[in-house]
């Protein structure tokens, strides 16, 4: 686990819980009503049977012993020590493991400063439901309870499993812990954390011992400057090795210069472009700068509302500052279309303020900017219905603050730009120093040069994200 803030404590009983800080299977409903809202509020909790909940939820000691010394030590093999010598300690172990009933081991990952800081009483009541013994690996499945950016850390680890072949990759679902929660709703699992919440717990559990499984689409951006460096790199992106590099030049057929610098993340909702962005980095610092300000998911947004009238989305003209002009002055645009290897250039609407890549239908706290769109529309502007493991990715536009508004109340759609297999975007500044953005919630300043290109490329990751369906 790379990100920094990661800690596992072992509970009292030895459950481990994993704190970072910061028929084919039947596809999830995009949208939470209203009655799946009220559902979470806790009674329809408390008809699942606690002492059957932590027998169905199990790891074994040596499990145990293991992620506690590898977590300890920052070794993967300090776990596989810890676990031989576990098993040897065990007399008998290995025929009381098989005599075992089939179960589902449950692994929880808790962000304890995700939304309304309920972190730590959720893992004191995790601790209760989840049992001491778990027989794993074919059966485990993981439970995330956090935000958005949570979710996506965990299953970017997940990735490197897929990446050196150590499947099976286990499933994951989602405590919705976070602001937006956009991941929890597309999967069904709700867009908050419920009042009742002690009783939601083992819901969310009993649930996710037997729920479906799902895939879902994740995509590498790759960003490649002539020059500089960012500042303030968010967790979402690293730095690119060597050899990264040296992969990414030959895949676009031009070489980096020396002062040339090359990042890459991996996002699973959306990657955006302009005054979205702006508001966010802004809204982000001022959480840093205020925490106090930042008490709840409601307390978030009402910040986040005010803060972007203050950025001059709704009230500046669009001539004041360079900053403030469509994008079309600084991005050109470039997609790959299904089953296609040559890039197509698109042109940019020239009120665009914004551009969104977007995965999932869910966007900024459960809005569906793509919309539910007729078949006559798909047709004529070439798209197919969207799905969040299509191998597809939606582009749209936001013009002023007020259109996106709008877009936001659902009055109107978003701007549909184009549906790709692929994305290339080359910034140029101009008179622009500097542009915003984000992915998966994650802000940042990037540096433009005046005339030299820097250029963010997006493909598909090769393989899925396994979810576990909430809706099943």
């Amino acid at each position: 686990m790379e990100r920094a803030e990661a800690e596992v404590e072992m509970a009292g009983n030895g459950d481990a819980v994993h704190t970072p800080h910061s028929a084919p299977p039947t596809a999830p409903s995009a949208r939470v009503s209203i009655w799946e809202s009220v559902r979470a509020c806790g009674v329809w909790g408390r008809d699942v049977d606690k002492a059957e909940l932590r027998r169905r939820v199990v790891m074994p000691l040596y499990a145990r012993r293991a992620v506690a010394a590898a977590v300890a030590e920052k070794d993967e093999a300090a776990g596989v020590a810890a676990a031989a010598a576990a098993r040897d300690e065990a007399v008998g172990g290995a025929e009381e493991e098989d005599g075992l009933e089939v179960v589902t081991p449950m692994v929880v990952f808790v962000n304890s400063k995700s939304g309304g800081r309920h972190g730590p009483e959720l893992k004191v009541r995790l601790h209760e439901l989840i049992s001491k013994e778990q027989d794993i690996r074919a059966n485990l499945r993981i439970m995330v309870a956090g935000g958005d950016g949570t979710v996506g850390w965990v299953l970017g680890c997940l990735q490197e499993l897929n990446k050196s072949k150590r499947e099976p990759v286990p499933p994951t679902g989602i405590i919705p812990l976070g602001t937006g929660n956009d991941l929890a709703r597309s999967f069904g699992w709700g867009g908050s954390f419920p009042f009742g919440w002690r009783s939601a717990v083992k819901r969310y559990l009993n649930k996710a011992v037997s729920a479906s499984v799902v895939h879902l689409d994740s995509w590498q951006a790759v960003i490649r400057m002539p020059e500089g460096e960012i500042t303030e790199l968010p967790h979402a992106l690293k730095k690119a090795e060597p050899a990264d590099q040296l992969e990414f030049s030959k895949a676009s057929g031009s070489e980096l210069t020396e002062k040339a610098s090359c990042y890459k993340g991996v996002f699973y909702n959306y990657l955006s472009i302009g005054m979205d962005a702006q508001v966010a980095y802004g809204f982000h610092h001022l959480r840093d700068e205020k925490p106090y300000l930042a008490q709840g998911p409601v307390a978030n947004k009402l910040i986040y509302a005010g803060y972007s009238c203050t950025q001059g989305w709704f009230c500046t003209p669009c001539t004041a500052s360079p900053q403030l002009r469509g994008l079309r002055n600084i991005l050109r645009l470039y997609i790959k279309r299904a089953n296609c290897s040559e890039w197509e250039q698109i042109q940019m609407p020239s009120s665009v303020r914004s551009i969104v890549v977007l995965n999932l239908d869910n966007y900024a706290s459960g809005k569906h900017p793509w919309g539910d769109l007729k078949p006559d529309y798909l047709e004529k502007k070439g798209f197919v219905e969207a799905h969040s493991d299509d191998g597809l990715i939606e582009i749209f536009g936001l013009k002023e603050g007020w259109h996106a508004s709008f877009v936001m109340a659902e009055l109107i759609k978003a701007k549909h730009i184009a549906q790709a297999a692929a994305i290339k975007f080359e910034m140029r500044g101009g008179e622009w120093d500097r542009a915003y953005v984000q992915m998966d919630g994650e802000p940042w300043k990037q540096p433009l040069i005046q005339d030299q290109s820097t250029i963010v490329e997006i493909n598909k990751v090769p393989y899925h994200s396994r979810m576990i369906n909430g809706d099943s």
